[in-house]
């Protein structure tokens, strides 16, 4: 898929040695096509990283698609340079009178906070309720679900004893969805999580279904408005050693964690990780993006509603 991207961002370099296919946005600028058009509301500490592993999923299809990261104004990021911040992230304020095909919101390390603790709380509420009208399809991912159930639906999340942390396997609920085409029927995805959501809260608003969960880990995808809203609890854009550099942060800090569960090579921190959701990862986010943002989009951006 060509990406079009903003030059010199540092992610181009980077998957180019692993040959993904990315286009800076001189480039793309003489295809005469209209790309897709997404919102990247990047919620975690270390940017440069997350952005990597976002654009690696995103870059799996024929289509062209053109990022805009966006920054909330009531939050200033300390682990990323401002350079690169001022260079590539515009303030939601400042994007808001447009409209997307498609939002993704990331996760962030606030899961112990109350929402309404949360400093950009009453903005990201703001974004919440402009992609209702504004983005035929958004995405939340990992706290950006759990936030974002919480506030169109009222879903509680709760704090686990310990921090989810691992991949785990997941089976489907809704085989036939289209979200799943080229799945197989189990499949497995990376959680870094310290709260989850219960599946009997999920069941009482009939808005929301539950697409897939896992034994250990538990509700791991759900839509709702038809495929305008999917809530994934996990980290399928993860990088093979995204689980492991936390893991190491961890140990560093002194902070109570255990190894990452079925992940090391036989349970062993000092072997390297085994993949087991690089496929899936690569499905899921192709599904999104043709399925629910580019079949259904109007070729007038103008024109969602």
């Amino acid at each position: 898929m060509p990406l079009n991207i903003p030059d010199k961002l540092p992610a181009i370099e980077l998957l180019k040695e692993e040959n993904i296919f990315v286009m800076d946005s001189t480039h793309a600028s003489a295809q005469d096509i209209r790309p897709l058009k997404i919102a990247f509301l990047n919620l975690m500490p270390i940017k440069i990283d997350t952005e990597t592993d976002l654009i690696r999923v995103l870059s799996n299809t024929p289509l062209q698609v053109e990022l805009e990261f966006i920054k909330l104004r009531s939050h200033v990021s300390k682990n990323t340079p401002i350079d690169h911040m001022v260079a590539f992230y515009t303030d939601f304020s400042e994007i808001k009178k447009h409209k997307f095909d498609g939002l993704i919101v990331t996760g962030a390390p606030i899961e112990r906070f109350e929402y309404e603790e949360v400093t950009y709380w009453d903005e990201l509420k703001e974004v919440f309720d402009w992609a209702r009208t504004n983005v035929t399809s958004s995405l939340f991912i990992c706290w950006g679900a759990q936030a974002a159930m919480y506030h169109y639906y009222g879903v509680p999340k709760y704090l686990l004893d310990k921090k989810m942390f691992g991949v785990f396997e997941h089976s489907i609920a809704e085989p036939l969805h289209p979200i799943f085409r080229g799945f197989d029927d189990v499949f497995y995805a990376p959680h870094s999580r310290y709260t989850e959501v219960h599946r009997e809260d999920i069941d009482r608003v009939p808005e929301l279904t539950v697409l897939s969960e896992s034994p250990e880990a538990g509700v791991y995808m759900v839509v709702a408005r038809g495929g305008r809203e999917f809530f994934v609890t996990g980290h399928a854009e993860y990088s093979p050693y995204t689980l492991d550099i936390e893991y190491r942060r961890d140990l560093a800090k002194n902070l109570p964690i255990e190894i990452p569960r079925n992940y090391y090579r036989n349970n062993d921190p000092t072997q390297a990780p085994v993949v087991r959701w690089r496929s899936h990862a690569n499905l899921l986010f192709t599904n999104w993006l043709n399925y629910f943002v580019y079949q259904e989009t109007p070729y007038d951006i103008e024109k969602i509603k």
